[in-house]
């Protein structure tokens, strides 16, 4: 009896249980194992973009170093022979003098740069005095009257005859004027003007009185000019600006390498190619002569190691002065469809809406990804939903959401605008049950606050990765500091096609290059 009573229970059991899931096959069929994605519009394949950047870097030499050069480049002494100005009254005599320079000091203002020198040395006559000439020495007196004393006559007839060697020191200074200008032909015109001053000093010889500035100067006015204007004409043939200029395009067209951009990505690399050379006029300031320097380039973000070609510019183009050096970088930046939706998944994989629990229904994604379908994206998500409560039931759904791409320049995010559900999702919902049905237009509202993709970790990266590249540019050498960084980076525009989200990122940063010592070589 006892038997018969638990295999009718166990009976009911069993017809109970097979009538709930004959009540929830009716009510709520499964789901189909995979549902047909939406055909998506075929597009064209991206075509290759570059930037245009912009490095202008002022490089400031200072006058300490141009000082230093000079000491080292620049001749310590002249000497000279004037022509014996009372050949009359002096037979045999000779007339020379040395001159040693001292250390120089360098100034500058806006526009002039002024060096100066003092010069120190011994003026020497020696000869022998011409005697017995009569009037006609008092008449060759009265024609050089301005070096001579009274009585002159008397006084060299007393003489005659008599040799003399007769010494003085001098003094005086040299000062140069330095306006440089570059020009289109990388040449530098340095518009070198000197001027010597020579404190006068009275010899007399004999009766006579002789000037030794008046004899000096001319000679070393020539000697002085001889040298700025051979530097002036080695300067300006001298292609140093142009050579070191060579030497840097052929260091700045390449590709850097940036390292991968995620987990099993391939690494990237910034390719750049030098297009445009540029510079500006010199400025001149109390401390340095700052000449600005830089390129205009093309540059663009690749998958592997380039090697680009770069011709060097035959002639700098000019452009106004500026104050301050910068590096604005433009580069478009691929990402494939496959690393966007794993940006996507991240956000989305393993959460449930709403999130405070307070609706009659639930939605757990559980997969997400995206894809380009013409001027739309469509996310495809793979979502558990579930009506609330004790006996809570729930199936899985593909859904299917169309949206818009807008590029958020302010949040520096990826959201998307006209958001709507496919007709299949919306289908799938009716299948699912009313609850289900009415969680279609909350997921669709949700998805259009919420379905959007975070770039600033991205544009952190891109930042940083860009900063080393732009960095390794600026070499050091003895002499000479360079910096470049990249203070911000912005991503300003998007494009793609079926397999590609194209970012375009503009990088602005600044640049600077100190030069404590030169050569003129």
């Amino acid at each position: 009896m006892r038997l018969r009573h638990l295999l009718l229970g166990v009976l009911v059991l069993v017809g109970s249980f097979v009538g709930a899931l004959l009540l929830m096959n009716v009510m709520w069929p499964p789901m189909p194992q995979q549902q047909a994605r939406p055909a998506l519009v075929a597009m064209p394949p991206l075509q290759p973009l570059t930037g245009n950047s912009v490095v202008l870097a002022p490089a400031a030499i200072a006058l300490s170093a141009i000082s230093e050069a000079l000491e080292r480049e620049a001749p310590r002494n002249l000497s000279g022979k004037p022509q014996n100005p009372v050949s009359k009254l002096l037979s045999n005599t000779q007339l020379n003098f040395t001159v040693n320079r001292g250390p120089f000091a360098v100034s500058g203002q806006p526009g002039v740069l002024t060096v100066t020198t003092p010069l120190t040395g011994q003026f020497q006559a020696l000869g022998t005095l011409t005697g017995g000439v009569g009037t006609g020495v008092a008449a060759a007196g009265g024609a050089i009257g301005n070096l001579l004393g009274g009585n002159l006559g008397q006084q060299v007839q007393n003489l005659a005859g008599k040799a003399f060697d007769e010494h003085t020191d001098i003094s005086g200074t040299v000062t140069t004027t330095a306006r440089p200008t570059i020009a289109a032909n990388w040449r530098l015109a340095p518009n070198l003007a000197a001027q010597v001053n020579v404190v006068d000093v009275v010899l007399p010889i004999g009766g006579l009185k002789l000037s030794v500035a008046n004899e000096v100067k001319p000679v070393l006015d020539t000697l002085v000019h001889q040298q700025t204007g051979a530097l002036e004409g080695a300067l300006r043939a001298n292609p140093f600006i142009e050579n070191a200029a060579r030497a840097e395009w052929a260091k700045i067209c390449r590709a850097i390498s940036l390292g991968a951009a995620g987990q099993g990505m391939p690494n990237l690399w910034l390719e750049i190619r030098p297009r445009r050379a540029i510079a500006a006029q010199p400025q001149i300031d109390s401390r340095a002569v700052t000449l600005l320097v830089g390129v205009q380039a093309e540059t663009r973000i690749v998958p592997s190691e380039t090697k680009p070609a770069c011709p060097f510019p035959q002639q700098l183009d000019l452009v106004p002065q500026s104050d301050q050096g910068h590096v604005a970088i433009a580069v478009p930046i691929d990402i494939p469809f496959t690393e966007v939706s794993r940006l996507l998944e991240t956000q989305f994989a393993g959460k449930t809406f709403p999130e405070d629990g307070s609706s009659a229904f639930a939605v757990t994604v559980k997969q997400a990804s995206i894809a380009a379908a013409g001027d739309r994206l469509l996310i495809s998500l793979l979502a558990h939903v579930k009506k609330s409560g004790l006996f809570s039931i729930g199936a899985d759904a593909n859904i299917y959401v169309w949206g818009r791409p807008v590029l958020d320049q302010d949040r520096q995010i990826l959201r998307f605008a006209d958001v709507a559900l496919d007709v299949q999702s919306q289908a799938a919902f009716g299948l699912l049950g009313a609850a289900a049905q009415a969680a279609a237009p909350y997921l669709q509202k949700l998805l259009a606050e919420r379905a959007m993709i975070d770039l600033k970790p991205f544009a952190a990266d891109a930042k940083k990765r860009i900063a080393t590249a732009v960095g390794n540019l600026a070499a050091q050498a003895p002499g000479l500091r360079a910096s470049a960084t990249v203070d911000d980076l912005r991503l300003v525009g998007i494009a793609y096609d079926n397999k590609t989200l194209r970012v375009i990122a503009n990088a602005n940063g600044s640049v600077s290059v100190a030069i404590s010592s030169l050569s003129m070589q």
